[in-house]
């Protein structure tokens, strides 16, 4: 056995993240880690990675007990993390970001025509295609994790965690890096991957292991379960059967009437005469390979940029221009692309997280109603089952999927006639997305107009009465639910006409 990770424990205080898991990878294997949010997946493998120590328990190496100090610790004994959100440095080429710590010199000086050398032959050998003097923030999403992997590679990794690591990617490039992995499997390299989608876990993963409430429920191979028994084994009950009633939508609520952005200094169009309507009672569902128009939308369509030309009337209000609060009070609620970025202060606590843009109904005289606040913060964490200590909990010490739970509840309660709902479920569990689910269906069926931006097509499939697929800035086409497959989009997402989908 490569790795044993054998009865850890970690205590925060009363919490308990991890309780007495055992952990196991063979050489050349791709063990799966799935779970809810806060299960304590990300808190085992920081331990693995030396990132926390454990409260108990030991870590075994290669036959040999290990202490992990530190991540250089653990890189010294062969262990790697891809992480969520990569680290590395945008301005510097792919090759001076993969030999960083370990640069080849010309006498004092670093080489970067044999750090370039050594990275292409690093890449032929493990089946990686990057181009060693591209600048880093000039490669797509799927090449800069190449870039992390290979930079692990580097490092001498026989073990890689990846954590969520299909989560920002378009469909091609999931296919792409699950085949990488498994080529890489091959070549004795050995994977721990954390994942919220089943399907590709049960596509890429020999074994897999379900952490709930800290603990081992169980590990199987791959090859003898399926997503529902895994899901069951996550959530300890059946998931709800999915179910998207037909409706007949009303009046228009959000309008955006032939709309262009400029880029910077007036370059190409980031969003080029763009029309949409979103009517009460629908849900309209945008796809699009990330960076062909769907941020600029949002931003648009929220306040947060200005158009060059064109109109977007929300409730009937001509909003062009305005602000982002005057927006909000026009009748949006925001669900946004990035939780941390836009939707959150990560320093701040969970009740003041939760009241943001409810301030006016929640305070009288200008004075915060405290025992209101805490009623109703506590009906949202309830209705969308939120993992906290207490509504005093810095937002930061939530998981990412327990975040978006609570800002999902925060915009939801705002109930207006209009929601935009931007990667409402990117990064969390199957019964997280299935909350998120059942409250944006419920919000449709009262009437409610809503915006869909997701990166999953599974998502826009199941959930959108008319899809838009956004390339170049344009709308390729549109396509009713009926008549919408994951084909005919990724057809219009690369390009496509809409003309040859039927």
């Amino acid at each position: 056995m490569l790795l044993q990770m054998e009865g850890i424990t970690k205590r925060y205080g009363s919490l308990i993240a991890n309780d007495r898991v055992d952990f196991s990878l063979q050489e050349g294997e791709v063990h799966a880690l799935v779970g809810e949010n806060g299960a304590g997946k990300s808190t085992l493998m920081r331990i693995l990675y030396g990132e926390e120590q454990p409260s108990e328990g030991r870590i075994i190496v290669g036959g040999r007990e290990r202490v992990f100090a530190t991540p250089s610790d653990a890189i010294a004994a062969g262990i790697g993390m891809v992480h969520q959100h990569f680290m590395l440095f945008p301005s510097f080429t792919v090759a001076e970001n993969i030999v960083i710590g370990r640069e080849p010199k010309a006498g004092v000086k670093f080489d970067r025509k044999a750090a370039a050398e050594h990275v292409k032959t690093l890449s032929e050998k493990f089946g990686m295609p990057v181009d060693p003097w591209a600048k880093v923030a000039d490669c797509p999403v799927g090449v800069q994790q190449r870039i992390e992997i290979l930079k692990v590679l580097n490092q001498g990794a026989k073990i890689i965690i990846l954590d969520e690591p299909t989560g920002a990617l378009t469909p091609l490039e999931v296919e792409w890096l699950l085949k990488a992995i498994k080529r890489l499997a091959k070549q004795g390299i050995s994977f721990i991957l954390i994942s919220h989608k089943l399907n590709e876990v049960l596509g890429s993963a020999d074994r897999i292991t379900v952490l709930r409430d800290g603990k081992v429920i169980g590990s199987v191979k791959a090859s003898d379960t399926d997503a529902a028994a895994l899901s069951r084994m996550m959530v300890g009950r059946e998931l709800a059967k999915f179910e998207r009633k037909p409706v007949v939508p009303g009046e228009a609520i959000l309008t955006v009437d032939n709309v262009t952005v400029l880029g910077d200094r007036g370059t190409k169009p980031l969003l080029d005469r763009v029309s949409l309507t979103v009517r009460a009672g629908e849900i309209v569902g945008i796809a699009g390979v990330s960076g062909n128009g769907q941020s600029e939308l949002l931003q648009v369509v929220s306040g947060l940029r200005r158009v060059h030309s064109g109109k977007v009337t929300l409730g009937g209000k001509d909003v062009t221009g305005l602000s982002a609060g005057e927006f909000r009070r026009a009748g949006l609620a925001h669900i946004p692309e990035d939780r941390y970025l836009w939707g959150s202060a990560k320093e701040e606590s969970v009740a003041d997280n939760a009241i943001m843009g409810h301030l006016a109904s929640l305070s009288k005289g200008g004075i915060l109603r405290k025992r209101t606040i805490r009623e109703k913060v506590a009906r949202w964490i309830d209705a969308f089952r939120v993992k906290t200590g207490s509504l005093e909990t810095k937002a930061k010490h939530l998981s990412g999927g327990n975040m978006q739970k609570l800002i999902v509840a925060r915009e939801m309660a705002h109930g207006t006639p209009f929601v935009i709902a931007a990667e409402p479920t990117r990064g969390v569990d199957i019964g997280a997305m299935e909350t998120i689910h059942e409250a944006l269906l419920k919000r449709r069926d009262e009437g409610g107009a809503i915006l869909l931006v997701s990166s999953e097509l599974s998502e826009i499939l199941k959930l959108s009465d008319r899809i838009l697929v956004l390339y170049e800035g344009r709308v390729a086409g549109e396509l009713s639910a009926g008549d919408a497959t994951e084909e005919k989009i990724s057809f219009l997402m690369a390009g496509g006409s809409g003309n040859e989908t039927h």
